[in-house]
């Protein structure tokens, strides 16, 4: 399998590349008479595209989604759905020197040993453009979540170091960095703005809340849904660690202090993130990411070329300073795939 594809039954394969003509998504399993419209993808999209935010890539990308199947008269059909976005605004002689040389921190190295060939153009198929689709397939697993009342809400938690300390989910969207702290959006700019001037990058962290979701999802053993959401969040090529609740912290608790106890109205704590046994347990599902720094930078860097020769590098071209904020849809998306896929499995066994 080439490991284009994820999901079980609300399956989803994603295709193309940063500087192909266009890339796109075909959702398998999606079930019957649900309302999508392109509105409602693009409306995602947005929330990731590039050229927005002030410390993001130049690169301007209008990422209209066109909905070439399984919709008809506004309601999905049970059949295939398949989404296409054209990229409209590449610039790959900004690549040209790179054909031959590795970027460090990228997957050229990987990608040639693997393949024996590689589209340097952006990174081709590793490159973060491709997310683009997952999000257009998340905005569509978001409609079999509304159904069941289930809310899947992503935001930054830290970036550069500077970190969040309260969730006011209503502002998460009215700054430059999906903050859902405004006493530290600031911070968060001079940080940003003092690493742009170092012509370095910042790494960051994304937290995701799920609310709404029904006990018992989940499969027992191999398949467990927080075993399967972290393969799901690493599948983002920034994301380097994934916690479910309390994550590496529980290493430090005790057994009475990390146990979550249960009261007549529920869980009185929730150190266990929302998941117990492999199995969603009624409660919030917290996810928290951690995303590395961006590794295109203008500093020299040393690396190698194709026939193993040292070189010096400088990499240009378009690039964010953050994967934060435009990675918070993707990884968003990511959860919304994967809990569509488990309620679908779940109705499956009645």
């Amino acid at each position: 399998m080439a490991g284009n594809t994820f999901g079980q039954l609300f399956r989803v394969t994603t295709w193309g590349e940063s500087h192909g003509p266009a890339l796109g998504a075909v959702i398998d399993g999606c079930p019957p008479r649900l309302p999508l419209a392109a509105a409602d993808i693009e409306t995602e999209l947005a929330r990731r595209r590039p050229g927005v935010q002030a410390h993001a890539t130049s690169r301007r990308e209008p990422d209209k989604v066109e909905i070439l199947s399984g919709v008809f008269e506004g309601l999905t059909t049970g059949t295939p759905i398949s989404l296409i976005i054209y990229n409209r605004d590449v610039k790959s002689q900004d690549y040209d020197e790179l054909r031959n040389v590795f970027r460090p921190g990228h997957g050229d190295f990987t990608y040639q040993a693997k393949y024996g060939i590689r589209d340097h153009r952006g990174g081709g198929r590793a490159s973060a453009r491709e997310t683009a689709a997952r999000v257009a397939a998340g905005a569509v697993a978001q409609k079999v979540l509304d159904a069941d009342g289930i809310k899947v809400l992503a935001y930054t938690l830290e970036l550069g170091g500077v970190r969040a300390t309260r969730v006011d989910e209503d502002r998460i969207w009215d700054n430059p960095y999906a903050c859902p702290d405004p006493e530290v959006v600031s911070a968060m700019e001079a940080r940003v703005q003092e690493v742009r001037a170092q012509g370095d990058s910042l790494g960051g962290a994304v937290q995701i809340r799920v609310t709404g979701c029904p006990p018992g999802l989940g499969e027992p053993v191999f398949d467990k849904l927080d075993a399967v959401l972290a393969h799901a969040v690493m599948s983002v090529g920034a994301v380097k660690g994934v916690e479910i609740g309390a994550g590496f912290a529980a290493a430090r608790l005790l057994g009475s202090e990390n146990n979550d106890p249960l009261v007549p109205g529920g869980f009185a704590a929730n150190r266990a993130g929302g998941i117990l046994a492999g199995l969603s347990n009624g409660d919030a599902i917290i996810i928290s990411a951690a995303v590395k720094p961006i590794p295109s930078i203008p500093q020299e860097q040393q690396t190698i070329d194709q026939e193993g020769q040292p070189r010096t590098l400088k990499v240009k071209g378009r690039h964010d300073i953050s994967a934060i904020p435009r990675i918070v849809p993707v990884i968003g998306a990511m959860v919304r795939l994967t809990l569509a896929d488990f309620l679908l499995r779940q109705r499956a066994i009645g």
